[in-house]
């Protein structure tokens, strides 16, 4: 401390100015409003031919989303008015990388990231163990990011509830006391999570600022909401509810290869994104009964469904209730909610009673700096810059049964290897969960953070070239997340009290965060452009058959020239 009052005291000049300018550019994307194709481009020529130097760490996406709850026809026999409130009734899953199944970056024509399917199951996991509960304050409503409650699940295994389909639900999001007498063991009864994520984005004008106080109508209008680009509900009336989202995406979270590119001018860049557009049908019946159905063409990736309905409990009185408890079920009713990139509900029958959002184009926003003349000298005197940057590869291991021991290739060879994840997730079919992935699931969050519920693995190791980079297989649950999990990405690898080590904890891991994470970058220096085989072996513990999706990291090294971006 006494340092710190000594260096504090030392400092009487001020700090020159590195930097002359910084101004903001903001860079639409090539497909004019139109993502019904689940695909966007953006490029930087804009930015490239600036003359400036560019900050793609800083950088950041806004992707315009639009999220609609109808019926499916247009008999109107919904009507989410206030006295129906449905404002809390749909969300989204944890973070807006659930928009994202898979993405490419090309520099100067040569592909630099390649394309992964599931990705954002990887960005999800990245942020989990990178970021601390005050990002959640700061950057959290910006990035549609709030961890799901841990043990606030439930499972249905007979038919549909309240909750959801059968399978695994965590979608209360009212304020319920958790249950502690009786046989009932829930821990949690609300899904924290999924009321911070919903309350960033949908401000309703015709809210009220209190019980029987005035509308914030009173205080600004929808056209001004609209006219700065506040995420708000848009529409409601018979049949429709409709919000549109102003989504913010970090292109440092996006990929490492931006984390890791210093000030560079010239550089051209084509970013290409596959979207999530996803469509889910459900049925609400007399009994407040939710139940999910599923078509191939709801989600054309056959990627994560970024959707979630919340639950139709009624709650502990007649006044509260979770975000569905006003939807109206007399009769069995099938509605629609569909989530889509830009402004256009892409659900026919819903587009016909629905709004044109405010914001129309996803666009990339980049500073570009002015450097001071002797600083700009200073940072070219190494003009060649090496980028250590990495990228994954994703495979999976389908449909292993309970109890049942496996051992299965990943790959024959990858080199410059760092690390593999493993994230279990159950497998679709009638018993478990009426054959809806939890990644498709709108009552389940996993996808979004969360691993299938106790998903154990036992006699866990991965090995690379015939050896086995954990000396004994990991057989404790304490192990998995002490010895490997905690601390993987945080600041110090968590050897320092006060620092970041992520959000999961050991009792997230062991309830529904079950990622099962092993560092295999260790060796000499010579073995690192080697390429080695990777397997994984263990044993499933948990009662259900399990699909395991698996993430290999590996190094890249290139060399670009920062003043012209070309890559040397």
């Amino acid at each position: 401390m006494d340092n710190i009052v000594y260096d504090m005291a030392s400092q009487s000049e001020r700090e020159p100015n590195i930097f002359v300018k910084k101004n903001w550019v903001s860079v639409l994307d090539n497909n004019a409003g139109n993502y019904s194709s689940a695909n966007l481009v953006i490029d930087t020529s804009q930015i490239s031919n600036s003359s400036s130097w560019a900050s793609y760490r800083e950088g950041y996406i806004t992707m315009p989303l639009t999220l609609c709850l109808a019926t499916s026809t247009a008999s109107n026999t919904f009507n989410p008015t206030a006295g129906n409130s449905v404002d809390y009734g749909i969300g989204l899953k944890n973070s807006y990388f659930s928009m994202i199944h898979s993405m490419s970056v090309d520099l100067n024509g040569v592909t630099i990231c390649q394309t992964t399917p599931f990705q954002s199951l990887w960005n999800n996991f990245k942020l989990l163990t990178t970021l601390s509960y005050q990002d959640l304050l700061t950057i959290g409503p910006s990035i549609g990011f709030y961890p799901d409650t841990s043990s606030a699940w439930s499972y249905q295994s007979t038919a549909a509830s309240v909750y959801g389909s059968i399978g695994v639900s965590n979608n209360v999001n009212n304020f319920l006391a958790p249950v502690v007498t009786g046989a009932a063991n829930s821990l949690e009864a609300s899904n924290i999570g999924m009321y911070q994520r919903q309350r960033s984005w949908n401000f309703n004008v015709a809210g009220l600022t209190a019980p029987t106080q005035s509308a914030f109508s009173a205080l600004i209008t929808q056209t001004s909401l609209n006219t700065i680009y506040k995420s708000n509900i848009i529409r409601i009336a018979a049949g429709i509810w409709q919000a549109q989202i102003v989504a913010t995406i970090f292109l440092r979270h996006l990929h490492s290869f931006f984390d890791k590119l210093p000030l560079v001018k010239g550089a051209f860049m084509k970013i290409t994104l596959n979207l999530n557009n996803s469509i889910v049908a459900f049925n609400a019946t007399t009994g407040r009964v939710l139940s999910q159905t599923q078509a191939s063409s709801s989600f054309p990736l056959g990627g994560v469904n970024p959707i979630m309905i919340a639950s139709a409990v009624a709650g502990l009185s007649a006044t509260t209730g979770s975000g569905m408890a006003n939807l109206q079920v007399g009769v069995a009713t099938d509605y629609v909610a569909s989530i889509c990139v830009g402004a256009q509900i892409l659900e026919p029958t819903a587009r016909a009673l629905g709004t044109t959002g405010f914001l129309v184009n996803v666009s990339l926003n980049v500073p570009l700096y002015t450097f001071n003349p002797v600083y700009e000298q200073a940072y070219l005197a190494n003009v060649v810059r090496k980028i250590d940057y990495s990228d994954i590869y994703q495979y999976s291991v389908q449909n292993i049964a309970a109890a049942s021991t496996f051992s299965n290739l990943i790959t024959n060879g990858v080199a410059g290897l760092v690390s593999c994840l493993v994230i279990p997730i159950h497998s679709a079919n009638a018993t478990t969960n009426n054959n809806i992935s939890p990644l498709q699931s709108a009552f389940d969050p996993c996808g979004g953070g969360t691993t299938s519920p106790m998903t154990y693995l036992n006699n866990f190791n991965v090995i690379v070239s015939g050896q086995n980079t954990l000396y004994s297989n990991t057989r404790y649950l304490y192990q998995s997340f002490l010895e490997q999990l905690n601390g993987c990405n945080g600041v110090n690898g968590s050897q320092v009290d006060g620092l970041s080590s992520g959000l999961i904890s050991q009792f997230d891991f062991e309830s529904c965060y079950n990622y099962y994470f092993v560092n295999i970058a260790r060796g000499l220096p010579i073995e690192a452009g080697v390429s080695k085989s990777v397997n994984i072996i263990g044993q499933n513990m948990s009662a259900f058959p399990v699909d395991l999706y698996v993430f290999l990291e590996y190094m890249i090294s290139i060399q670009i020239n920062l003043l012209t971006g070309q890559r040397v």
